[in-house]
C-alpha cells in the first residue's frame, strides 16, 4: 500500500490525490468482451485488480470495495475501455464533501454516440459502497431500487474519459437499450403517469431517450439496442410492467427470450410509442445514425476532472 491514498486511516497528507495512487477495480459480470478488455486494462493499469461474476449491483460494488486496499478507488465496468490520459489526472478533494463523494465521469457510448454517466469511470469510497443499500438490497424506496445516482454524495462529473461498448452481443445491446429505455422515463426513480410523462421526465433524459430509440443502426447489434430501448419505454409506460425488475438481469433475459421476430417487434412497439405516447421515431437507418454521431457533440471539450455537470449547467443557464 506504499504511496497509496488511504483517507480512512488518516494518511492523506494533501487534498490533491493522483489517480495513479488509487487502487483500480475492474468490475465484470457477463460482458462478452470482458477478457479482452481486462487484458487491455492491465496493460494500461498494471496495478488493477478484478472482481468478476458477482450477482446484483449492490453486492458487486461492495465486493469491489472489499477488493480495494485504498479507501478511495477507481471503478471500471466490464464493457468500458478508459482513455489512458485518465490515469495521469489529479483529483482535488478540497471543498465540502469532496472527500466523501463518489464521482462518475461520462463515457462515450459506442452504439449511439451519447456522452453521459452511463457506463463511465467512477471513483468510490469504501465507506460509501459499504453503507449504501440499492438495487437488490434496496429498502424499497423509488430512488434506490434501480439507481445509485440520487444519493446527494453521488456526483455526476462533466468530463469524459472512456468509451463504453454495451453491444458485445445482440442480447447485451438489447439489455443496455431496454434498461435506459426504462430509466430515462422515470422521475427520480418513480414512474410518471401517461398525462404527466413528458412534464415529469427530465428534458435531458427525454433527449437521451430519443437517441437510444433512434440511433445506432450503423454498428453491430445497434438495431437490437434501439429495439430494447423502445420495448423498455413501451413496457414501462403502456404495459404496466414492474419497472423495478430492470435491475434483475434474469428477468430481462426472460423478456428478451420472448422476442421471435425483431422486425415485427420493432413495428408493434414503434406504433405504440408514436400513437400512444406521441414520441418521434424514425426507421433504423445506418447512414442517418452515422451522420448524427459524426456531428453530435463534435466540439466537445473536457473542462477539468473535478468539474461537475451541475456547475456547467448553472454556468450555461445563468443560474
Amino acid at each position: 500500500m506504499d504511496g497509496k491514498y488511504n483517507g480512512a486511516i488518516g494518511r492523506k497528507m494533501s487534498n490533491l490525490v493522483d489517480v495513479a495512487d488509487l487502487d483500480c477495480v475492474y468490475l465484470s459480470f457477463d460482458e462478452p468482451q470482458k477478457e479482452e478488455f481486462w487484458v487491455k486494462l492491465k496493460n494500461m493499469v498494471p496495478w488493477a485488480v478484478r472482481v468478476d461474476g458477482v450477482k446484483g449491483s449492490d453486492a458487486a460494488h461492495k465486493a469491489a470495495a472489499e477488493a480495494s486496499q485504498t479507501e478511495r478507488f477507481i471503478l471500471i465496468d466490464g464493457d468500458n475501455l478508459p482513455d489512458a490520459s485518465f490515469f495521469n489526472q489529479t483529483l482535488d478533494l478540497t471543498g465540502e464533501d469532496f472527500d466523501k463523494a463518489v464521482f462518475r465521469w461520462r463515457a462515450r457510448n459506442n452504439i449511439n454516440g451519447l456522452m453521459y454517466g452511463n457506463g463511465g469511470i467512477s471513483c468510490w469510497t469504501r465507506e460509501f459502497a459499504n453503507n449504501m443499500r440499492t438495487h437488490e438490497a434496496s429498502n424499497g424506496s423509488d430512488d434506490t431500487d434501480v439507481e445509485f445516482c440520487f444519493d446527494p454524495l453521488y456526483w455526476a462529473m462533466h468530463d469524459c474519459y472512456s468509451t463504453t461498448y454495451p453491444n458485445g452481443s445482440a442480447f447485451h445491446a438489447w439489455r443496455a437499450g431496454f434498461r435506459e429505455g426504462v430509466k430515462m422515463c422515470l422521475d427520480r426513480g418513480s414512474k410518471p403517469n401517461l398525462v404527466d410523462f413528458k412534464q415529469m421526465a427530465h428534458k435531458r433524459n427525454l433527449d437521451h431517450l430519443s437517441i437510444w430509440h433512434n440511433i445506432g443502426a450503423d454498428v453491430e447489434h445497434g438495431q437490437m439496442a434501439m429495439l430494447g430501448a423502445r420495448m423498455g419505454t413501451k413496457m414501462l409506460m403502456l404495459d404496466d410492467w414492474d419497472y423495478k425488475l430492470v435491475q434483475d438481469f434474469d428477468a430481462l433475459k426472460d423478456v428478451y427470450d420472448r422476442i421471435h421476430d425483431v422486425v415485427d417487434e420493432l413495428g408493434v412497439t414503434s406504433w405504440a410509442l408514436i400513437h400512444e405516447l406521441g414520441l418521434n421515431l424514425v426507421e433504423p437507418n445506418k447512414a442517418y445514425s452515422k451522420f448524427f454521431k459524426h456531428h453530435y457533440l463534435s466540439n466537445w471539450k473536457n473542462k477539468g476532472i473535478m468539474i461537475t455537470e451541475m456547475s456547467v449547467i448553472r454556468e450555461q443557464e445563468g443560474w
